[in-house]
């Protein structure tokens, strides 16, 4: 297979596989946010936004370090073995701190023993990330065995929602459909990884387990500085404030999240293979860089722009009248996904893959430390519209950054010359 058609193949599926991430949670958003109420729906994502960290703690960069390892070396079996099992390794270890640490917070502080069954079982997506290795699919470019997998997932939570949450009360029902989903195809995803490419668990070196923290910590500290701007949103709106406040904003970001959607597929499958372009020539690495920021900068505007002139529609169309306070955060944070897009193309597809990773860290630590002075500043006196001004603020920061970091180093993406 040619390597324009196996990168159409993986766009093609990765885009199917992210159009039903997000379609179909759209689907049952509008019902979850009616039947659970703020509260309720502000409770599920304060759920979520915790073990998002968790998520974080145990992806440890290898989304992106080890898909690029396997993507390098995808034709000797043995490498790819040893990178598969020194990964899954340390994931399952960092499994197990997150869990211990869910479980200190659990019997340390009473705003998690109200509702420490919610927590517990959102944890199971934790164990559903550890179990679906996406970074060796990605890796050897096979994306649509991740889209199979995912769609059953998706379909089983989709289905469940509909039959099983009919009231208030029924609030367990979500995480365990997450988790429960998630879990499943990551029991399968490892059995088709013996079966299908005959990779089998080896155990790991401890040189092995030191070179894979290594190679992956630079990615590590850009996923938690993206997460202090991003998922800790919820996350300290919840602290400063209640359930309520936090269903108005989460609801909204819902909605921007699927919109930023659309750069998910195009960044995963053109990843591995800008990765390899790069190790061949720069030049055409950067060639193809300018084309696709031309593509994801065109779509993202359009989406963004849609957003923000019929905000009012949307709100009232996907969340109701309980959520009118939700229609300020959409209006602030509707140009998102077309910041946001721009910052992939600046950091994960060029920085990264042209070696600049501390440079990248750097931006985000940055970043971070910008969102939660703002937070802290924004938050108790604005409460779910502070935190929509400081996302905003942080999000451009880190896409001009970017840019202006490349400029410097003769990348000029925009003026189609570099050095």
């Amino acid at each position: 297979m040619s390597d324009k058609k196996r990168l159409f193949e993986n766009f093609l599926s990765l885009a199917t596989l992210q159009g039903l991430n997000y379609i179909l949670p759209l689907l049952t958003l509008p019902y979850l946010v009616r039947v659970l109420g703020p509260d309720n729906y502000g409770l599920v994502a304060f759920a979520q936004s915790i073990i998002q960290f968790f998520i974080i703690l145990v992806d440890y960069g290898f989304n992106l370090s080890a898909t690029n390892q396997i993507a390098i070396y995808r034709n000797n079996k043995k490498r790819v073995q040893s990178i598969f099992s020194t990964v899954m390794t340390i994931k399952l270890f960092f499994m197990m701190i997150s869990f211990f640490i869910l479980c200190s917070l659990i019997l340390l502080f009473p705003k998690f023993q109200n509702h420490k069954l919610v927590y517990i079982i959102t944890f199971g997506m934790v164990i559903g990330n550890v179990l679906f290795p996406i970074w060796f699919f990605q890796g050897i470019e096979k994306m649509r065995y991740i889209t199979i997998l995912n769609i059953i997932a998706k379909t089983i939570f989709t289905i469940g929602i509909f039959l099983l949450v009919k009231q208030r009360n029924d609030i367990l029902f979500i995480p365990l459909l997450n988790s429960l989903g998630t879990i499943l195809i990551g029991f399968i995803s490892l059995g088709m990884i013996k079966r299908t490419f005959g990779i089998n668990f080896v155990s790991p070196s401890w040189s092995n387990i030191k070179y894979q923290l290594r190679e992956g910590w630079h990615v590590f500290i850009s996923t938690v500085a993206i997460s202090l701007y991003t998922v800790s949103n919820t996350f300290i709106l919840g602290l400063f404030t209640n359930n309520t406040v936090v269903g108005y904003y989460a609801s909204a970001e819902k909605i921007i999240n699927a919109a930023t959607g659309i750069i998910n597929p195009i960044s995963q499958a053109i990843y591995p293979y800008i990765s390899r372009l790069m190790s061949e020539s720069r030049e055409k690495g950067l060639i193809f860089i300018k084309k696709i920021l031309l593509i994801v900068g065109g779509c993202t505007f359009l989406i963004s722009l849609m957003i923000f002139v019929f905000t009012e529609n949307i709100v009232d169309i996907a969340l109701g009248d309980n959520y009118r306070q939700s229609i300020i955060v959409l209006k602030i944070i509707a140009f998102l996904p077309f910041i946001i897009g721009l910052s992939n193309i600046f950091g994960i597809q060029t920085m990264l893959t042209l070696g600049y990773r501390k440079a990248f860290s750097n931006i985000l630590m940055l970043a971070s430390i910008l969102n939660i002075f703002l937070a802290i500043i924004l938050v108790p006196v604005f409460k779910h519209i502070g935190t929509a001004f400081g996302v905003a603020i942080s999000e451009f920061f880190v896409t001009l950054t970017m840019f202006m970091y490349l400029h410097s180093k003769g990348i000029k993406l925009l003026e189609g010359k570099h050095v």
